[in-house]
C-alpha cells in the first residue's frame, strides 16, 4: 500500500539558480544537495513537509507540455498558503515574476501563477476560510 508521496520533480536548466528562486524567492528550505554519479540531486521543501520538490538539469521545456502557454492550467506545483495576499507581497518584493496582477478568487480560494527563472508556472492557492 502506498503509504506517502516522496518527491516531485521540476526541471531546471540551471539547478544554483533554481536554488536561489525556490529559496530566497519562494521561501523553502535546501533540503538534500547530493552530487551522485547521475548529476547533482538537490531538493527543496516547505519547512516542515515530508514532500520534497527535485530541481533536476535538463535542457529547456523539457517537462512542459506541448504548446503550453498562460492558459488556466496549474503549473507541476501547486504551493498552498495560509495568506496568499500578504505571501504575494512579500515574492513580489523579492523579485518573483507573477502572471497576474494580485491573487485572483476562484471557487475553491484565492489563486495566481508565479513563474521561475525556466518558466516553470508554480501555483500558488489559499483555500477559502473555514475549509
Amino acid at each position: 500500500m502506498l503509504t506517502n508521496v516522496m518527491y516531485a520533480t521540476v526541471y531546471v536548466t540551471d539547478q544554483d539558480r533554481a536554488l536561489k528562486f525556490y529559496t530566497e524567492g519562494l521561501g523553502l528550505e535546501k533540503h538534500i544537495d547530493f552530487p551522485g554519479p547521475d548529476g547533482r540531486f538537490l531538493t527543496v521543501r516547505v519547512p516542515g513537509s515530508p514532500l520534497e520538490i527535485i530541481l533536476w538539469t535538463h535542457g529547456p521545456s523539457a517537462g512542459q507540455p506541448l504548446g503550453a502557454g498562460n492558459e488556466l492550467a496549474p503549473g507541476p506545483l501547486i504551493l498552498e498558503s495560509d495568506d496568499l495576499r500578504k505571501d504575494f507581497e512579500v515574492f513580489r518584493e523579492r523579485g518573483v515574476t507573477f502572471l497576474g496582477d494580485a491573487p485572483e478568487e476562484y471557487p475553491f480560494g484565492l489563486r495566481i501563477e508565479a513563474v521561475d527563472p525556466d518558466g516553470n508556472r508554480i501555483s500558488l492557492r489559499q483555500q477559502p476560510k473555514g475549509r
